[in-house]
């Protein structure tokens, strides 16, 4: 990721959590004004793709989820957002909201934890150091 959007983006993601917390980009998102204020950490579109490069050129460690439709869609709508789903079978909609976006992000922790036991991500070489860290 071209910093120092990353390192901007790393602190807007660590202020005021707790180490190893997952944050979806979405929460991120759903932290700028929907992405309006974007810009004040970087270039969304920019950062995504060079994040993608990263991951496609082996620079870094990551990982696919494999996640459900609706845990993806929970995780992608930002921590407050609710989706909505028709089961015809039924012939009613299903809700879902912030307390099953929650149970996911739980899972989702368990599983890395059994992981990062085993071995630390990677995150690449020639980081910056985070902004709180900078003298």
């Amino acid at each position: 990721m071209a910093q120092p959007d990353g390192a901007q983006i790393h602190d807007r993601l660590t202020q005021g959590r707790h180490p190893g917390e997952i944050v979806p980009l979405a929460t991120l998102t759903h932290e700028l004004g929907g992405g309006a204020d974007w810009p004040t950490v970087g270039d969304w579109e920019s950062v995504t793709t060079d994040l993608l490069q990263l991951v496609r050129d082996g620079e870094c460690d990551a990982l696919s989820l494999g996640l459900p439709e609706i845990a993806r869609a929970l995780i992608c709508t930002g921590p407050h957002s609710h989706v909505r789903t028709y089961d015809a079978a039924a012939d009613e909609f299903i809700a879902y909201g912030p307390a099953e976006c929650a149970a996911v992000l739980a899972e989702v922790d368990t599983f890395l934890a059994c992981l990062v036991a085993e071995q630390k991500f990677w995150p690449g070489e020639g980081l910056l150091a985070p902004l709180c860290w900078r003298v």
